[in-house]
């Protein structure tokens, strides 16, 4: 069933029951069918902002009162089709010229309580259109509201707009046609594209698709792109070479030969879902003791999968060279990819005693925004950053140990998931330790597991930071921002001088990195601490560790 006749029913069913749920989402909004010139300019507000974000579908004729907590069916009359034929010509650039957006637009007419309801299903605009706006201003959807564009936001994307116009990804690929296009696989995209609404027919031939292969930037001048072939094209690799290209590896203990090896080259769905696949097949899965006995893997699959997606999506398909996977069995995954994050996003202090290195997370800008539209049409790629909130969540929930990025030039990085937990036994005897030092701290209070487990991911950042690779900032931005703001409370944790207004660098109290306690123990003992043998002064440390 598709997810718009569960809506339905789901607002059949309270309407029905007289009971309330609040159903608007991020791409879903209720409209009464008012034929007040103010309700209207509502309607276009929100569709200017679907258009800017992900999209979305607005219901004519159902009421939603939140104070009240009720919803209803008012029902839309035909009387207002007149101001529903113009909603696509309600917007204009940033120029104030009017912009044609008739194939954004699609409508259907739904009964629900025997009143009809009528759907309007808005489009995205693909990146290098946005932003359109209604009157003067430009609006974006922001989880169950419309808000304005700011014009630093603006600019930003104009900036991001001249990016686009040398993308890689859509630039025609030397030597290919549009005879080397596949039907099938075209009007596969075509059909998924379909699943909510019907925007687009199947082709009978790829030259009857011309004028939707030019739209979608699968052709260009006539000829195939690079984005053309990664989704349809016949014999990919004879055209694309490494740019379509994983090479997957399983390391033994004698690196010199590798225990599994798989070289695949196809579409980049197939290339996506066979990559995961040699990943899944070639890591250990566990049996665990709880629901009744479930199998396990080392790593979650989601991981797996957003991390796969993410490095195909964001690849650089200007160079011509493949991702490299290579799975080091009990220890790591490592994604190598030819790419690189922009310096925007990345905050360091590399000349210092104590380096900070670190990766903004959030919502980046799609390195290749014309894919990234196609992945999401397959569910392969969401666009909201949620790669990294998975590599962070997952490690904070202690199914990872800290995920890092290292960075083998300008042009070239790797991902690499370590394989265990980020509190493990070695946190774990920091803690112990330290546990006196901790306790005074926190004014006599015991640590909590969560605020190890944050204190263990800033540690363990400062660790990788020192040894020239990149971690991902965590901020109290996520939902572990009570045990942050405890532990900074408690001087357990401190701001870096690198951060800002909007980003957070957080680091450990440095006592709990000291492992030389000579000059202490000098004190102690006096000018005969010198005469003792290494391991005794070893031992001595110690002890006044633990002691202290």
């Amino acid at each position: 069933m598709k997810s718009v006749d569960k809506l339905i029913l789901k607002i059949e069913d309270l309407v029905r029951n007289e009971e309330y749920e609040q159903l608007e989402t991020e791409k879903i909004e209720f409209k009464d069918n008012s034929s007040s010139s103010s309700q209207w300019t509502e309607v276009y507000k929100t569709a200017c902002a679907f258009l800017n974000t992900n999209g979305g579908i607005i219901f004519l004729g159902v009421k939603e009162s939140i104070d009240k907590k009720k919803l209803s069916i008012s029902g839309y009359q035909d009387s207002q089709e007149d101001k529903l034929k113009t909603i696509r010509h309600q917007f204009h650039n940033q120029d104030g010229v009017k912009v044609d957006l008739d194939s954004y637009f699609k409508f259907q007419t739904r009964e629900i309580h025997d009143k009809p309801v009528l759907l309007l299903f808005v489009e995205s605009l693909p990146e290098e259109e946005k932003y359109v706006f209604f009157k003067e201003n430009a609006y974006e959807r922001k989880l169950t509201g419309d808000h304005k564009i700011s014009p630093n936001k603006i600019e930003i994307h104009n900036e991001y707009k001249i990016e686009l116009e040398n993308s890689r990804e859509i630039m025609p690929v030397i030597g290919a046609s549009i005879s080397d296009l596949d039907i099938d696989k075209l009007n596969e995209y075509i059909t998924i594209l379909n699943r909510e609404i019907k925007t687009e027919s199947l082709k009978p031939d790829i030259e009857s698709a011309k004028y939707f292969l030019n739209r979608k930037t699968f052709i260009r001048d006539n000829e195939p792109t690079v984005l053309g072939m990664l989704v349809c094209g016949n014999h990919v690799d004879d055209f694309l070479g490494s740019k379509c290209q994983t090479d997957c590896y399983v390391e033994s203990d004698n690196s010199r030969i590798a225990l599994d090896k798989q070289v695949i080259k196809d579409n980049i769905l197939n290339l996506m879902e066979r990559s995961i696949s040699f990943i899944v097949r070639n890591i250990k899965v566990a049996i665990t003791t709880e629901d009744a006995g479930s199998s396990e893997p080392e790593y979650p699959e989601k991981l797996i999968r957003e991390s796969v997606n993410n490095s195909l999506a964001h690849r650089d398909y200007r160079q011509n060279k493949y991702i490299n996977i290579n799975i080091v069995p009990a220890r790591s995954i490592e994604i190598r990819n030819p790419g690189s994050f922009k310096k925007k996003l990345l905050i360091e202090r590399i000349e210092a005693k104590n380096p900070i290195r670190r990766i903004i997370p959030g919502n980046p800008k799609a390195q290749n925004p014309k894919l990234a539209e196609v992945l999401k049409v397959f569910d392969k790629w969401e666009g909201k950053g949620y790669g990294m909130a998975t590599l962070t969540n997952a490690c904070l929930d202690n199914k990872i140990d800290l995920p890092y990025y290292k960075f083998h030039s300008e042009e070239e990085l790797s991902l690499i998931i370590p394989k265990g937990n980020l509190l493990d036994e070695k946190m774990e005897t920091i803690f112990d330790t330290y546990g006196k030092y901790i306790s005074e701290k926190m004014n006599g209070r015991n640590i909590t597991h969560e605020q190890k487990t944050v204190i263990s991911y800033f540690y363990k950042s400062e660790i990788r930071n020192r040894t020239d690779n990149y971690t991902i900032l965590l901020t109290k931005d996520n939902n572990h921002s009570e045990a942050i703001g405890s532990l900074e409370k408690y001087e357990l944790i401190y701001r870096d001088e690198l951060s800002d207004a909007i980003n957070t660098i957080y680091r450990v109290d440095q006592l709990l990195f000291k492992t030389d306690f000579y000059d202490e123990l000098k004190i102690f003992f006096g000018s005969e601490f010198s005469l003792l043998k290494e391991e005794h002064k070893q031992v001595l440390q110690n002890i006044y560790r633990r002691n202290h």
